[in-house]
């Protein structure tokens, strides 16, 4: 049993000292100061043996809500004192060391008979994954106070921290503005180039001939214009790359996180328009796949997928990805597919895999570059190194833009964004397929 002093047992120590001080007089005194410390040790190692964790007291840890990347959650750990006396301890909870702590995590307490007292502090993650809290540490007074007796309560926990939803949500507001806030409307109403006929209106100038309802007209006796609402309950599937390019850090964040939290509002929007959304990761081989669906399950669902997954130095294997996306999921796609591109050997596995899906489902290739490379080449170079750096990417943003150009030419879509520029270039192009019907 460990354990450490208190005040009170410094103080009787130092009581001795006194008659110690008086033994050039009284040598005597030397024996009996002795005897005095002697007891005193022995009687503070009984009442650290006899006071034992009473069971009337219990200590447990509580949390505020999930771990989100990026987000400070609160950590309560609650004393209960259902004894009628009072309870004084000191609290220091052992919190997982790769989380960033934000206040105090010890505190002393004294908890009153029947009442109950708790320490409180917050953690932000600043990754996703699986974490261990350890056993709660806990220093209580003896019985004659002349100890702390130190224990351990409770049993080690783990946690999961999951990516930043709030986060994603905000992006999507943010990106689409007033979109957005109607597409929350329960009859999520966006007019457009869409398939899905909504109701009859008088002709305006502009409208296109072949929308008129001639029926329609002859019966009414005035030109009539069909109008359509894009369609609902289509299917969005979003393909995360796991490989090499993915794992490359930009500011604080790799781009594999900056993916996840682009695929999570692209999910969120295509969720509020009606549309089932699904998600495949890969990177050698097809690591995760969530089936379409939609709703709080859908989203549950891809949460516990995307908590622990991690890219890695491998060349990700666009040929499996694709051959198992279009072998499980037979109903048409927008399949997004959020990847990175510089050597054109990954370009052309890439280009050859998207007959795969095609025609069947619709692609969408968002290469995700480490910075402008447009700004890059803007400047004038000050000396040869910059020579040289404008060269590369002047080379990296043909090979790009010339692989990009063929997704198109295959009848699918490209886009080539920095990750500040990602999400709203993504939606954009996802409500621009939806008004446009081209799934």
């Amino acid at each position: 049993m460990r354990f450490v002093f208190t005040k009170l047992f410094y103080v009787l120590l130092a009581a001795g000292f006194v008659l110690l001080s008086l033994s050039w007089h009284w040598p005597v005194l030397r024996r009996m100061t002795l005897a005095y410390d002697l007891l005193l040790l022995a009687v503070a190692f009984i009442d650290a043996r006899v006071s034992r964790w009473p069971a009337s007291v219990t200590v447990e840890r509580e949390f505020a809500g999930r771990f989100h990347i990026g987000a400070e959650t609160e950590v309560r750990v609650v004393v209960q004192n259902n004894s009628a006396r009072a309870f004084l301890a000191r609290i220091k909870d052992e919190y997982p060391p790769g989380l960033r702590l934000e206040a105090p995590r010890e505190v002393e307490l004294t908890v009153a008979g029947q009442t109950s007292a708790m320490l409180v502090y917050g953690l932000t993650p600043p990754k996703r994954g699986r974490y261990e809290f350890g056993r709660i540490a806990v220093r209580y007074r003896s019985r004659l106070g002349l100890v702390w007796v130190s224990t351990l309560i409770g049993e080690p926990e783990a946690i999961k921290v999951y990516p930043n939803l709030r986060r994603a949500r905000e992006a999507e507001l943010k990106a689409l503005g007033a979109r957005s806030l109607v597409s929350m409307r329960r009859r999520t109403a966006w007019r457009g180039e869409g398939r899905d006929f909504e109701s009859l209106r008088d002709y305006v100038p502009g409208d296109e001939l072949r929308h008129i309802a001639w029926t329609a007209t002859a019966r009414r006796g005035r030109l009539t214009t069909r109008q359509y609402q894009i369609e609902r309950d289509q299917t969005v599937l979003i393909a995360l790359d796991a490989g090499r390019l993915m794992t490359a850090r930009i500011e604080q964040e790799s781009k594999f996180d900056s993916a996840i939290h682009a695929a999570l509002a692209l999910m969120s929007a295509a969720e509020r328009g009606g549309d089932h959304t699904a998600l495949a990761v890969f990177g050698r081989r097809v690591k995760i796949f969530v089936p379409p669906g939609r709703g709080h399950e859908q989203t549950e669902a891809v949460m516990e997928a995307l908590y622990s997954v991690e890219p890695e130095l491998i060349e990700p294997s666009y040929t499996r990805a694709f051959g198992y996306i279009a072998a499980n999921c037979k109903r048409r796609a927008l399949v997004v597919v959020l990847t990175d591109l510089v050597d054109e050997e990954g370009s052309r596995e890439l280009l050859m895999s998207l007959r795969l899906l095609r025609p069947r489902h619709l692609p969408l290739v968002v290469c995700i570059a480490d910075r402008d490379l447009r700004a890059v080449v803007r400047d004038t170079p000050d000396n040869l190194r910059d020579l040289f750096t404008q060269s590369v990417a002047e080379e990296i943003m043909f090979q790009r833009e010339a692989a990009l150009r063929l997704v198109e030419q295959q009848g699918g879509l490209a886009l080539d964004v920095t990750t500040a520029a990602l999400v709203p270039n993504l939606l954009e192009t996802y409500i621009r397929v939806k008004e446009r019907g081209l799934l």
